[in-house]
């Protein structure tokens, strides 16, 4: 018995650590790989773009997406295990929104990569195009979530801090959203590729905190 219970606390810690890692090293992989993609701009395009045929590594980058797609997905299985006794319903939520992301915007963009520009005109492209989407739209309720349950559940740290970066990703995500209109080109708005990054940054917080929060209990 105590055993099975020591196994099971070490693949808790290991789902925390895929988390982690998974959100860290989307923010991170970028970086790395841009260097080699000539005339590759972080603040003007989106990341997804490492991922198109053109960009010399894009095979990195789409296997990059297609294991953080894996490394959320069992993650977001051990925030449900994590939050089910306070809520189960917020609890189905916040894996449902996470599972949409890692399966959306990461899985099915890894195998499915985009184009050069954002028409969507082939399969691959409309598969990538709407599944990021969806996944990346989900994904922005995931610190609101993570907020509720934890005002539920007394801690106003972890509670303040999620709906602060609720609201950022709303403001990152709306000028996201912005960035391509033709009024804004050559404007501070039309930084498409920085706003996206603050947006997942903002996203990505309140999971890397609840994951570390948890693995510092053992």
């Amino acid at each position: 018995m105590i055993n099975r219970a020591i196994s099971f606390l070490k693949i808790s810690d290991t789902m925390y650590v895929l988390l982690i890692f998974a959100a860290i090293g989307d923010l991170i992989i970028p970086f790395i790989l841009a260097p080699f993609y000539k005339d590759y701009n972080h603040f003007t395009m989106v990341m997804s773009m490492l991922g198109n045929q053109d960009s010399p590594l894009h095979f990195v980058y789409n296997l990059w997406l297609a294991l953080a797609g894996i490394m959320f997905t069992l993650g977001s299985i051990r925030l449900y295990t994590v939050f089910a006794p306070i809520s189960k319903a917020l609890s189905i939520w916040l894996l449902l929104s996470i599972l949409a992301f890692s399966i959306g915007a990461c899985i099915l963009s890894g195998i499915f990569s985009v184009g050069e520009t954002k028409e969507l005109i082939t399969t691959s492209q409309k598969i990538h195009g709407f599944g990021s989407v969806i996944g990346f739209f989900l994904l922005v309720f995931v610190p609101l979530i993570i907020a509720i349950l934890s005002f539920k559940s007394n801690d106003q740290f972890v509670g303040i801090i999620s709906l602060l970066f609720f609201v950022f990703a709303l403001l990152f995500f709306s000028l996201f959203v912005m960035a391509d209109k033709e009024k804004y080109v050559n404007t501070i708005i039309s930084y498409e590729g920085l706003w996206q990054r603050l947006w997942l940054l903002c996203m990505y917080a309140p999971i890397v905190i609840v994951s570390l929060k948890n693995l510092m209990k053992y």
